[in-house]
């Protein structure tokens, strides 16, 4: 008998056949590539994936052997032994079953080691021709690719990305019913889709009872009715071009809703720019269908209780980040792109489950621009070959359609009939273009308002925007920006809602955090000159009801020096400036089209050359699969984590560290008390002795809240400034 798996301490009349894993495993990939029409090449990457664990050294670890067997490069070897007329399907496969454990490798040079053609070059040499007595390894007789386009190397590049998700979510999945099958079972009877519709259903009815009969309120449901008309047509790509206040987080959902349920779909992926918004998205969508059907999936988010007591919900949510298998996900750009062209086995582990699927991206103008023509193309496969439907959902369409971003055979639909029409009747703001300004000046004119928020585009000028008008005692005024905490932010938003609501006096201060998805209403606006994106953004935080008239949303350009936009963002302010210049409405649909056709045609959208990298090794199907995952990255590694332990609850989670939980439990229920800075501001802290380095954690921490976290303006980096301050004030 042959052995897949053994278990600690328990005898081998216990442990799992070679033959029933593969078997098993065989049996779900190939029922997750069906929905693609792969089933046969699934049910083969999973029928040879662990046959080299019938060599007689892997049989021996089981029983306790240290000595490191590679079995995945037999699986490669029989591909090319049983397939020899089958050239380029035996690479394809190749990458997928040789790297089922340790990730998609690079085609590669046949001289450099860990490489998919060094492993194809080099002689095996453990014996493991028992399979044959067990395994009947399947004829290939045709192999169906899916459909090619004029660009067929993302397509090959993309469908090896999906088969290997089928085969190592299989992988997992067999192995865990066999080592822990209680915990398994917890996988069983989801919603369906149809289940859930009726919960929408009721709770839009009940809402619509509820609001006032206003103008506003009338043209929401308006939207509402047309995204369910319209979600009754074919998957394909479209368009929902709502103004900000519109009502597009529930209009879309019943757009995804009906749409997924007309078509056979699996389940809805609603993917959100940032952390900081996903929050209210997220728990609205609990609210209505129930908290066992909604993943939140980002880095901040815990699944349990603050004591880490599941229960069966948090442990099947827990379960469903693996792998989305679950109705409904909310996701962050960042978690969604990253795992598609991730070559880890963990993370890919959940692709196969965006086909079939309703795909609503929010803030849709928040793509990766540096990376948006590879996950442009993503997003085509996913359209064209996987069955599912991806809608770009916001106020400030990008012009993808355009610019040629993506194959000429794209077919966009909007789902709303005038959004025009749409945008004249939501305009609830004028811009004014104040220009040139410095922050004197730019001081008394906000102290002229009760209320009112000004956005920069730098940490350093909210800051100093924050001091000049705080001074000693007054409780008004407010700050916010990345140096605070996510929990701290989380706490003044919700004591500056409270003075909005109460008419009391109320000036905030705030970097471009506070733009997309705050849901917060200001009478009066200001905005640090930036992209029209941006701004548009921003008047989203002005008269959201329209209950004022036209509210003024006044532009300005800083002269201070601190007040320039950072590199990243120059870009997009000069072609912001230039639609101001040239178009009388900035914020007009055709204001915000002419910004995005600006942006693209300027800007490198194929960043680090990735796109053109696949296409270079395609002909020979050497894909660097490992190369694209390193260089994929949606926010750059320069920044580095600081916890900070200014409350109970973050001090009670570091004492954790001590106990039996994992670390990594440990850190996912620290994330609300951390903060990104930059190296530099990291040396200040390190030369200051304001943070010290938890190899635990690998992560710093501050080490004194007093010194060196404000209360008002979070991490202080110059300590020697704040006690300066402290000094003149007393």
């Amino acid at each position: 008998m042959f052995y897949a798996h053994s278990k600690k301490g328990s005898s081998k009349e216990n442990w799992q056949s070679l033959k029933e894993h593969l078997e098993n495993t065989a049996k779900i990939s190939s029922d997750f590539a069906s929905k693609f029409d792969a089933r046969e090449l699934g049910f083969l990457v999973g029928l040879i994936h662990d046959i080299g664990k019938y060599s007689q050294e892997f049989q021996r670890r089981l029983q306790g052997s240290k000595i490191p067997v590679d079995h995945s490069t037999a699986a490669l070897k029989e591909l090319m032994n049983n397939y020899p007329n089958f050239k380029s399907i035996v690479k394809v496969l190749g990458f997928i079953v040789s790297g089922h454990h340790s990730g998609l490798p690079n085609g590669g040079s046949v001289n450099l080691a860990g490489t998919l053609n060094y492993r194809m070059k080099q002689e095996y040499l453990l014996d493991y021709s028992a399979y044959k007595k067990e395994i009947n390894i399947p004829k290939i007789t045709e192999v169906k690719l899916p459909k090619l386009n004029e660009e067929p190397y993302f397509t090959v590049y993309f469908f090896i990305k999906m088969l290997f998700s089928c085969l190592v979510d299989a992988d997992f999945l067999d192995t865990e019913h066999f080592m822990e099958k209680e915990k398994n079972l917890l996988r069983k009877n989801l919603s369906k889709l149809e289940d859930l519709d009726k919960k929408l259903d009721d709770y839009l009815n009940n809402l619509l009872l509820e609001q006032k009969d206003t103008e506003i309120n009338r043209y929401r449901k308006s939207i509402l009715e047309t995204c369910k008309k319209k979600a009754l047509t074919k998957p394909g790509f479209f368009t929902l071009t709502v103004p900000t206040g519109g009502g597009k987080t529930l209009s879309s959902m019943a757009f995804a809703m009906k749409h997924g349920i007309k078509n056979r779909m699996d389940r809805i992926i609603y993917v959100i720019p940032y952390t900081s918004i996903i929050e209210q998205n997220a728990d609205k969508y609990r609210e209505i269908f129930g908290e066992e059907n909604i993943l939140e999936h980002h880095c901040n988010f815990i699944i349990g209780d603050e004591n880490e007591n599941y229960t069966d919900i948090a442990e099947k949510l827990k379960l469903a980040a693996e792998n989305w298998d679950i109705p409904i996900v909310v996701t962050t750009n960042v978690q969604f792109f990253e795992s598609i062209f991730s070559n880890k086995s963990s993370k890919s582990r959940k692709l196969h489950n965006l086909s079939r699927s309703v795909i609503i991206l929010d803030e849709a103008q928040m793509l990766p621009v540096k990376f948006l023509k590879l996950s442009l193309m993503a997003l085509y496969e996913l359209v064209r070959n996987y069955k599912s439907t991806v809608v770009f959902c916001t106020a400030t369409q990008p012009s993808i359609k355009e610019s040629n971003l993506m194959p000429k055979d794209i077919d966009i639909q909007e789902i709303i009939d005038e959004p025009k029409s749409l945008y004249e009747k939501f305009k609830r703001t004028k811009i004014i273009n104040l220009g040139e300004i410095d922050d004197n000046t730019l001081v008394e004119k906000l102290k002229e308002f009760s209320q009112v928020l000004c956005i920069v585009n730098r940490k350093e000028h909210a800051k100093r925007l924050y001091e000049y008008i705080q001074g000693s005692e007054q409780n008004y005024v407010f700050h916010l920006s990345t140096y605070m905490y996510p929990a701290h932010r989380r706490t003044v938003i919700k004591e500056i809602k409270e003075r909005l609501k109460n008419k009391e006096k109320c000036i905030v201060i705030s970097t471009q955090l506070i733009e997309a998805g705050v849901d917060i209403d200001f009478p009066v606006v200001f905005r640090a000159l930036a992209g029209i994106d941006s701004i548009a953004q921003a008047a989203g935080r002005c008269n959201r009801e329209g209950e004022r008239g036209l509210s003024d949303v006044y532009v300005f350009k800083s002269t201070e020096k601190y007040g320039n936009p950072p590199k990243e963002l120059l870009l997009n302010v000069s072609m912001g400036e230039s639609v101001f210049r040239n178009i009388e409405d900035p914020m007009s649909l055709e204001g915000i089209k002419k910004y995005f056709t600006l942006l693209y045609d300027i800007k490198n959208i194929d960043h680090k050359n990735l796109l053109k990298l696949i296409k270079e090794y395609s002909e020979s199907l050497d894909y660097p699969f490992l190369d694209i995952a390193k260089e994929y990255k949606l926010i750059e590694d320069n920044t580095i984590t600081i916890i900070v332990p200014r409350e109970e609850s973050c001090k009670e989670y570091l004492s954790l560290l001590k106990s039996s939980f994992s670390k990594r439990d440990v850190i996912r229920m620290l994330q609300p008390y951390m903060v990104n800075v930059y190296e530099y501001d990291l040396k200040k802290l390190l030369e200051s002795g304001g943070v010290e380095y938890i190899s635990e954690l690998k992560n710093y921490v501050l080490t004194d809240t007093n010194h060196f976290y404000d209360e008002n303006l979070g991490i202080v980096i110059d300590v020697d400034e704040k006690l300066t301050k402290s000094f003149l004030n007393i």
